[in-house]
């Protein structure tokens, strides 16, 4: 089969370098293990999907630049990637202008519908607003809120703050850092000094290798305060390290342990193509999911047209 010719293009656009890699790389091999089991049963409309990888580079500027280029150079005729806000924030304009439509994995803060994104992560509604009632519920009144610099972490807060207000829960500390920060000691000076029951981690990428390293080492545990992390994975916690993360939290809607016999073929297939010691998660099953409803959307309508 000459595949240039023939093939199907879909653009693959995640961070694979960056502060960013250490989530999104793991989601642009879940897009690729769809792909090609997808191709191995016979592709779309009878035709193979080729796959067109390109490196965001955790930069808002150059997702945007990487999806121009997919979709107006390579001609994809749709694009699985992004996972922050801020990366998803500057796609959008370059999807709308073109009638391209984008397959978004991740979370994010909601205030946002746009005819070409598809959003197959949760809002806050279906993440953070139920962790919130639980910890209040659970672990004491007393938040601070620690996040990455940019408009999920900020929007998300603005929103606990707002049911906070409206439980009796109390608001100790709000602090945010730049992507790729990794220096907390100041930080960890206040917390230890205000000590809150919960700290609500908004951080995203790397930096929280730094801060729970750096928490873990002040002699900080689980014991002392709860840290519910909501953009942290089992993929994260290879690169964070377990011991540092026991008897903290995660709130998410999928976990690998998942108890469904579709979850355990999808966790064996992803651990088959890329090692045993490999993991699945919320973000990496919902880029596996995204690349099989968009190829039954293209069957159902019988066209790869976006409309």
């Amino acid at each position: 089969t000459n595949y240039e010719t023939d093939g199907i293009k879909v653009g693959v656009l995640h961070s694979l370098s960056g502060t960013m890699s250490i989530s999104e790389v793991s989601v642009k091999d879940a897009v690729i293990l769809a792909i090609s089991e997808i191709n191995e049963s016979g592709g779309v409309l009878g035709k193979q999907i080729i796959p067109i990888v390109e490196d965001g580079a955790s930069e808002p500027s150059v997702f945007a630049e990487k999806a121009n280029k997919l979709i107006q150079d390579d001609e994809v005729v749709t694009v699985f990637g992004g996972w922050t806000s801020a990366s998803r924030k500057a796609m959008l304009p370059v999807f709308e202008e073109a009638n391209n439509l984008l397959w978004y994995p991740v979370q994010y803060e909601g205030m946002e519908a746009s005819g070409n994104i598809f959003y197959t992560g949760a809002t806050t509604n279906q993440q953070i607003v139920p962790a919130v009632d639980w910890l209040l519920e659970n672990r004491g009144k007393r938040f601070y809120l620690l996040g990455s610099d940019y408009v999920f972490p900020r929007t998300a807060n603005m929103i606990i703050k707002a049911q906070l207000e409206a439980n009796g829960g109390e608001l100790v500390g709000e602090e945010y850092t730049p992507l790729a920060h990794t220096d907390y000691s100041t930080i960890i000076n206040k917390i230890q000094a205000d000590m809150p029951d919960v700290i609500f981690n908004t951080l995203n990428g790397d930096s929280n290798v730094a801060f729970f390293k750096q928490l873990s080492d002040a002699g900080i545990t689980s014991d002392d305060v709860t840290v519910l992390s909501v953009s942290i994975a089992e993929e994260e916690i290879r690169g964070i390290g377990a011991g540092v993360l026991e008897g903290h939290l995660a709130a998410w809607n999928y976990y690998q342990t998942t108890d469904t016999p579709e979850n355990k073929a999808f966790v064996a297939a992803y651990k088959e193509a890329y090692g045993e010691d490999r993991v699945t998660a919320d973000p990496i099953e919902a880029g596996y999911t995204a690349v099989y409803l968009w190829a039954k959307a293209v069957e159902k309508a019988g066209t790869t047209d976006v409309d």
